[in-house]
């Protein structure tokens, strides 16, 4: 009687296997997933020069640096330690670095990375300045910047520095949002 126990369990037990192997065989199998991994690039520059153009035909930004990186799923570019030029519109020259940016498709969005250091390039019109901040949010195409860390405005007559900016190139308006700290630099007037 014992045997027959046996043999009957060894019998259910190989049964049991047997019937576990041919659902595994013949169940729908889910596709493997696809790797999916960090954003990759379609492809890279080195020590390249972007010009890119308003509607109206005439340079918006321009952007030179050792390497760029462009993002097939959404289009943009990714720039290592990037020097770039921003016009106003009175025609004046903004040249810059920061430790990188970022450069939507339509070139409508230029996000400057880390350390960004501006400066006005001085003219028959204006005088220089600079804006020396991090993080700073720039629309080339509309003229405007904005930014949430300390900045640092500096001319020859003044140097104003705060805590989060908008600032409008078109109009010349630059707004500081706290702390605001202003030196004003007294003018020499020459002796007659």
């Amino acid at each position: 009687m014992e045997r027959k126990l046996l043999a009957t369990i060894f019998a259910l037990a190989v049964f049991a296997l047997g019937a576990q192997i041919l659902v595994w065989i013949f169940r729908p199998h889910e596709p493997a997933p696809a790797f999916v991994g960090p954003p990759r690039s379609d492809y890279t520059l080195s020590n390249f020069i972007i010009d890119a153009l308003g509607d109206d035909g005439k340079l918006s930004f321009s952007v030179t640096g050792p390497r760029l990186a462009h993002k097939q799923e959404d289009g943009s570019v990714y720039v290592d330690t990037p020097d770039y030029v921003m016009v106003d519109n009175s025609g004046n020259l903004w040249k810059g670095k920061s430790d990188a940016a970022w450069i939507n498709k339509d070139g409508t969005i230029m996000k400057l990375q880390g350390h960004v250091e501006m400066h006005r390039q001085p003219s028959a019109k204006v005088k220089p300045a600079d804006i020396v901040t991090s993080d700073l949010t720039t629309w080339p195409k509309d003229k405007k910047m904005e930014t949430a860390a300390a900045v640092t405005l500096t001319d020859p007559d003044s140097i104003l520095s705060g805590v989060g900016m908008k600032s409008d190139l078109g109009l010349k308006v630059l707004e500081l949002f706290a702390n605001v700290h202003s030196i004003l630099q007294p003018r020499h007037h020459d002796a007659k």
